[in-house]
């Protein structure tokens, strides 16, 4: 006996998926059927991944948008809407460090930095969020996955405000869950642990990787995939009774709190 998931017939939006985790969640939704709405802020990135999913006898379209813009993310879920039919999931991806924010002690942290790292991060979940909910709860239901990161679970030093911007998310989730319930959105969010994406692979050092998989339980760093399928399972009818949830995908590494002693050579977050 099999126990297959399904998402044919679904429709799913995926942000910041031209690269990274969200290339790989668009790519795994679309094998599990979903017709899949690329999100990017470049054109060419999100065409790109189309072209990968059809490759595979797939459907998808691009939908080009800055996130961080309210009205760009209105049109891009009406784009989604109207050309697939519905949305039913909606993976919400986006959310690093700014360009030029790199971390740094929090007593150097300053204004502008904070509006940033929020403005990229909470905003941007709240903005999609909203627009996304909206249509869903018109139609009747469907599931909403925010990607967070484990930096949000504990002490974060020399990443203060991508942290705490993080951890605004988690509890963002929960409000969410409770007020859309009753309209059948399920939302959650998933943490991913150290992750190597091609944004890692590009500012860790080989020393700093042994370090971190030294110190996480598995021994080991986690792959796109193993994100991708597990959003694939949380945002499919067995997952039906998981809402307001906060996963963390990080090999063990939160049972280590292990964190570096010093900003040096951190060049872009934990995720």
């Amino acid at each position: 006996m099999s126990i297959p998931i399904d998402h044919a017939g679904r429709t799913a939006l995926v942000t910041g998926a031209g690269a990274g985790i969200g290339r790989e969640i668009a790519r795994w939704l679309a094998r599990a059927g979903a017709a899949v709405a690329v999100n990017d802020l470049r054109p060419d990135r999100a065409e790109a991944v189309v072209a990968e999913i059809t490759d595979e006898g797939c459907t998808a379209i691009a939908v080009a948008a800055d996130c961080r813009d309210e009205t760009a993310v209105d049109a891009m879920v009406a784009t989604v809407a109207n050309r697939l039919g519905g949305l039913d999931i909606a993976v919400n991806n986006v959310g690093m460090l700014p360009p030029g924010r790199r971390p740094r002690p929090f007593v150097r942290y300053r204004y502008d930095d904070w509006h940033d790292i929020i403005d990229q991060n909470l905003m941007v979940a709240a903005l999609c969020g909203r627009a996304e909910a909206e249509l869903m709860v018109e139609r009747g239901g469907g599931s909403i996955l925010f990607v967070t990161s484990g930096e949000a679970t504990r002490p974060s030093p020399y990443n203060a405000a991508y942290a705490a911007a993080k951890a605004a998310v988690n509890h963002l989730v929960t409000s969410m869950a409770v007020e859309l319930g009753p309209a059948g959105v399920r939302v959650n969010a998933m943490a991913p642990g150290t992750t190597m994406t091609e944004t890692v692979a590009a500012a860790f050092t080989q020393e700093r990787m042994e370090a971190i998989v030294e110190a996480t339980p598995l021994r080991r760093m986690v792959e796109h995939d193993e994100l991708a399928r597990l959003v694939v399972f949380l945002t499919s009818d067995l997952a039906r009774c998981i809402t307001g949830q906060f996963l963390l995908a990080d090999a063990g590494a939160f049972l280590s709190r292990s964190r570096p002693a010093n900003d040096e050579g951190l060049t872009s977050p934990i995720r």
